[in-house]
């Protein structure tokens, strides 16, 4: 069927529109970072008239931002893993065996995307409170846990329930037990799943400041997002550093994105050549 190249023309311009709005304010952020602070209002969209590295430098030095990176790295490696692990299993489990109280467990976790756990900031505050765990990484890990369970297991059990059970049926005849069956032959073929939760939950942690300003009081356990705001002065704004900032932190983003998409996409191609 041949392609009309009005159609053609429309798309790509379309594209290259989206392309665009969402790519030059981080062009932008990029390009400010290597500016002086009076320079971003004089010259807020132009380039910058000497590209250097002392805003990276005295971001790094100054600022302590290789403790925030490295504050941002564990909590949110941390709860990504425990999420995928946790979510994976109780997805399996919950799509493949049948117990009496097997819908109303499913309706638990279900329940967990109905309710925003900003509304039990309070409750959550004097548990972790009463546990010791106020000002500690393991305060944020535990919360982001929690949150993100419930969207996990809601798209891993879907997942599962579309995975064929004769591979499984084959691996247990040939001696596989069922964690053996779950490690070795069905997550592998959640690969997309396992980027999705992933990449929304990466994301959601990495970027979030709301629980670290709750439950972290000492600079040196700050993440990323609670630690620019130390940029933030009451009269004064270090836009330089803070554009700085964000780029070093958007870099691992980026990294884990391209890298989780890529695995995404292979995993499709792989599913459709089968």
């Amino acid at each position: 069927m041949k392609t009309n190249p009005l159609l053609q023309i429309i798309k790509y311009a379309v594209l290259a529109l989206f392309t665009f709005v969402f790519g030059y304010p981080i062009f932008l952020m990029i390009v400010s970072s290597f500016k002086e602070n009076a320079e971003i209002f004089t010259n807020p969209l132009s380039l910058p008239t000497s590209f250097n590295l002392d805003n990276y430098i005295e971001v790094w030095e100054v600022v302590n931002f290789s403790n925030y990176i490295i504050n941002s790295i564990i909590v949110s490696s941390a709860s990504v893993f425990i999420v995928l692990f946790v979510s994976s299993l109780a997805g399996y489990y919950l799509s493949r065996y049948r117990f009496k109280w097997n819908p109303y467990l499913l309706a638990f976790f279900m329940i967990g995307l109905m309710l925003p756990m900003k509304l039990a900031v309070i409750p959550l505050y004097m548990t972790m409170l009463k546990l010791g765990l106020v000002d500690t990484l393991f305060a944020l890990i535990f919360i982001y846990v929690a949150g993100g369970i419930p969207f996990a297991v809601f798209l891993f059990y879907g997942f599962f329930r579309t995975v064929p059970r004769a591979l499984e049926d084959s691996a247990r005849l040939d001696g596989c037990n069922d964690f053996q069956v779950y490690y070795r032959i069905v997550l592998p073929i959640m690969k997309p799943a396992i980027s999705i939760v992933g990449i929304v939950n990466l994301i959601n942690v990495w970027n979030d400041f709301f629980y670290p300003l709750i439950f972290i009081r000492t600079d040196s356990l700050s993440t990323i997002p609670l630690g620019m705001l130390t940029l933030f002065g009451e009269y004064d704004t270090q836009w330089n550093l803070l554009f700085a900032g964000l780029t070093l932190s958007s870099l691992p983003m980026i990294v884990a994105f391209l890298f989780a998409s890529r695995q995404f996409m292979d995993s499709l191609t792989e599913g459709a050549v089968k």
